[in-house]
This record gives structure tokens, C-alpha cells and sequence, in this order.
């Protein structure tokens, strides 16, 4: 029997274990985006617009994802944030 490389298999067992905390912040993240455009007041949106953008900077700050794919998806999320705040206030208008 082949003598095993440890030092691989330390590494994959860390890889491993980064890759599932990374998809669990990545999920947060996507989640928290979701909650903005199903919230039914303009307040609530607001609330869940702070909490998504702040999950997304951690992604950035932790080095899970680059800075500017992070800036692209705030630039996105907000102009859909704009746009579904104007809807709900024509609808309430």
C-alpha cells in the first residue's frame, strides 16, 4: 500500500469546510436579496434593502466574493429596488 500525501488530505478537508461556510453566506445573501422585493410595505423593503446590502458587504469583506462582483450586484439590487419602490407607491396611490 502507497504511502498517503497528509498534507493533501489535510488540505482538502479544509477546503472542504471553507467551501460549505462560503455557501452558507453566499445563500444568506441571496435570501436576504429575495426578502426586499417580497416585503409589502415601502418601510419593510427599506429594512430588508439595509440587511441585504450589509450580507453582501461581509461577502466582499471575507473574501468569499471579489469587491466589484459585490458592487455590481449592490448597482443591480438597487436600481430593482428603485423601480419596485415606485411600483408599490403607484399602487398605493
Amino acid at each position: 500500500m502507497a504511502k498517503k500525501n497528509l498534507s493533501a488530505l489535510k488540505r482538502h478537508r479544509q477546503s472542504e469546510k471553507r467551501r460549505l461556510r462560503n455557501q452558507a453566506y453566499r445563500s444568506r445573501a441571496k435570501t436576504l436579496v429575495k426578502k426586499v422585493f417580497q416585503a409589502g410595505t415601502v418601510e419593510e423593503a427599506r429594512a430588508a434593502l439595509i440587511a441585504a446590502v450589509k450580507a453582501l458587504d461581509k461577502l466582499a469583506a471575507k473574501g468569499i466574493e471579489h469587491k466589484n462582483t459585490v458592487s455590481r450586484k449592490k448597482s443591480r439590487l438597487m436600481r430593482a429596488f428603485n423601480k419596485f419602490i415606485q411600483e408599490l407607491t403607484q399602487a398605493a396611490a
